[in-house]
């Protein structure tokens, strides 16, 4: 039997602009490990900075990969996941969660978040799963939101 192409979750993360961003992005990913789902963060270079800083011996992020490195290897048939997470408060962050759904057998699921959530919501073209609240810095909303789906993502793989 070949051995499953897919594997763990993608984690992009948009610029890191909003401060709720990097806090979920590391619990979620903590949350991951924990299911045994092995995740694998890719973002700009701001984006991976604040992680590899906030982590700095990978107690939970584990790889960390540029953005458009990753959009690469996922065209070019190298990787592919079961599960992404797009992080989503703003444009490039749409722009990013539609070139990985377009090209990746990964279920989507956009992490929506920040002062014009609603806006950002009805400008998503693609289908995804959604989790959003429209916080800036406060995580709990997303943390608990996240906590009520994610057993559920996890067992419809």
């Amino acid at each position: 039997m070949a051995p499953d192409p897919l594997r763990g979750a993608l984690l992009v993360l948009g610029c890191p602009q909003v401060p709720v961003q990097t806090a979920i992005a590391l619990y979620l990913v903590s949350r991951l490990r924990k299911l045994g789902i092995v995740p694998v963060i890719a973002g700009n270079r701001a984006a991976r900075m604040l992680v590899e800083v906030s982590d700095p011996d990978r107690h939970y992020t584990g790889e960390v990969i540029d953005l458009d490195r990753c959009v690469g290897e996922i065209a070019d048939g190298t990787r592919d996941f079961r599960l992404c997470f797009v992080f989503i408060h703003n444009d490039a962050g749409i722009t990013y969660g539609a070139t990985v759904q377009a090209i990746s057998k990964a279920s989507m699921i956009a992490v929506v978040f920040g002062e014009h959530h609603d806006e950002v919501l009805s400008s998503i073209p693609f289908p995804c799963e959604m989790i959003e609240a429209g916080v800036d810095h406060n995580p709990a909303p997303l943390r608990q939101k996240i906590d009520a789906v994610l057993p559920w993502i996890t067992k419809n793989l």
